[in-house]
């Protein structure tokens, strides 16, 4: 049995963290491989980062530096690495560099252009130091992984030999979801973080306008109300236990994004966790949404308000064809997004890089 150490940058908690990997785990340990996780972050600060609880990051974040430097030092008996981004966030590449300096394979996963976090920067500083850094870890690595197109391009123009592209992916919930009963209201569905909450601010207008008409509501899983417009919503906390359930009674989910270069490097995970569910999508079409959602067929690509107002009303009035175009997005997750399928990818590439 190989034993790879998993790096991750959160518990399982993380959204990354558990579809980039800890989904993965079962199925790799079928295959021989014994999977250690480390996440950077414990779960108290994961949550403090879904919730934008500001005092209880600052007091855990010299801690997960603390121990992730200790671990690092005392790397025994493991096969390969196995690190979700980085080894330590905002820390320059020479530091990073130096425990990288091993002999087991090292692989690196992108699900984030994690490079513009730090080359497009507004701070002058944090770009002279940083924007090469991704670059640098991932010639240091044997193999990068990328979740789309955008991200395996950086990493090939930056050098990486060894590029393979699997998405994010989802285990399929069609055998356990409990279908929206048949009511009188139109539920519009978001899914994501605190952080991520202002992308539903690209279309505050439509939301106003449309939640004015008879009989609709919106619901935001996870976002933070204090990072949003004036707009109805209905926000919900997230929950692990009760996502898919949450998820399962939105009518359309929806997933608006500004056209700039840190959300053309997303994998597009809300779409596939719609569809997942059996839902219908709208989207902006930036970076992997243009991949995920074919126009028309499996949901639509809202290129400006107009659109998305169009759209929303589209699916509202007519629920043939919701139904229709939740089974043709639940039809390509099964094809496309698959855990299932891209496990046996992951297992590849480890087999391949531990020459078993």
């Amino acid at each position: 049995m190989k034993n790879i150490l998993a790096l991750t940058r959160y518990g399982s908690i993380g959204p990354s963290s558990r579809y980039r990997f800890y989904q993965y785990i079962p199925y790799l340990e079928k295959n021989g491989f014994k999977i250690l996780v480390t996440p950077f972050f414990n779960d108290l600060y994961t949550k403090s980062i879904l919730s934008n609880n500001e005092n209880k990051l600052k007091k855990n974040l010299l801690v997960s530096y603390f121990k992730r430097i200790r671990k690092l030092c005392i790397l025994q008996n493991i096969d390969a690495l196995w690190i979700e981004k980085e080894l330590l966030p905002w820390t320059p590449s020479f530091i990073e560099n130096l425990f990288l300096n091993i002999k087991v394979p090292i692989i690196t996963d992108y699900d984030d252009a994690v490079f513009h976090r730090y080359d497009k920067h507004s701070n002058f500083l944090t770009r002279y130091l940083l924007s090469n850094k991704i670059k640098r870890v991932m010639n240091k690595s044997t193999l990068v992984i990328a979740g789309n197109k955008y991200i395996a391009n950086y990493a090939k123009l930056s050098g990486v030999k060894k590029v393979e592209i699997i998405p994010t992916s989802i285990e399929i919930q069609n055998k356990n979801i409990k279908r929206k009963t048949q009511t009188k209201s139109f539920t519009i569905g978001w899914i994501g973080s605190a952080s991520t909450s202002k992308h539903i601010n690209e279309i505050s207008d439509v939301l106003i306008k449309i939640c004015l008409e008879n009989k609709v509501i919106f619901k935001a899983i996870g976002a933070n109300k204090n990072f949003l417009n004036n707009f109805p919503v209905k926000i919900v906390s997230w929950k692990e236990k009760n996502e898919i359930e949450e998820i399962s009674n939105f009518d359309v989910g929806i997933m608006p994004l500004p056209d700039s270069p840190w959300e053309r490097g997303k994998c597009g995970l809300k779409l596939i966790q719609y569809m997942s569910c059996g839902i219908p999508v709208i989207a902006s079409p930036v970076g992997i949404n243009k991949e995920i959602v074919e126009h028309g067929k499996n949901g639509f690509l809202a290129k400006n308000i107009d659109e998305w107002l169009m759209f929303l009303r589209k699916l509202k009035n007519e629920p043939n064809l919701r139904s229709k175009m939740g089974q043709e997005g639940l039809k390509k997750v099964n094809e496309k997004y698959s855990i299932t399928t891209h496990s046996k990818s992951l297992v590849k590439i480890f087999n391949s890089l531990l020459n078993k």
